[in-house]
């Protein structure tokens, strides 16, 4: 049976779903954007800005499941713009450090609450 998450390190749910679940192994988290839990807004800044605030939450969630950015196995970055690719792709490396998982990026039309960039990730759980 599946087992759900939940962080006050990371932004509450604003819908219907969990911020992970465990099932199997694994570890699915739902897709993180900027929202600093602390006020429950979006981060003021530009895209590295809110990808590392993104990067800040799916670490709260992966330290509540007791993993670590070594234990991700695949993330999917959601672009605004694929232009920021490379801010985007710098961030990600310093939070991630040596952490490899495979990686999906895409841009799309529009995000949750006009953000920049979405990340969500799958994580082996012991």
């Amino acid at each position: 049976m599946p087992k759900t998450l939940h962080t006050d390190k990371a932004p509450a749910a604003i819908g219907p779903y969990s911020q992970g679940v465990i099932h199997n192994g694994f570890l699915f988290t739902a897709g993180q954007i900027a929202i600093d839990p602390a006020n429950g807004q979006i981060v003021a800044g530009d895209v590295v800005a809110q990808t590392e605030r993104v990067l800040a939450n799916l670490k709260a969630i992966l330290s509540e499941a007791g993993a670590t950015w070594n234990d991700v196995v695949k993330t999917t970055v959601f672009l605004h713009d694929m232009s920021d690719f490379p801010a985007v792709n710098e961030a990600y490396a310093r939070a991630l450090g040596d952490a490899r998982p495979a990686r999906s990026t895409v841009q799309v039309s529009a995000l949750p609450r006009n953000v920049l960039v979405e990340i969500e990730a799958i994580v082996a759980v012991r």
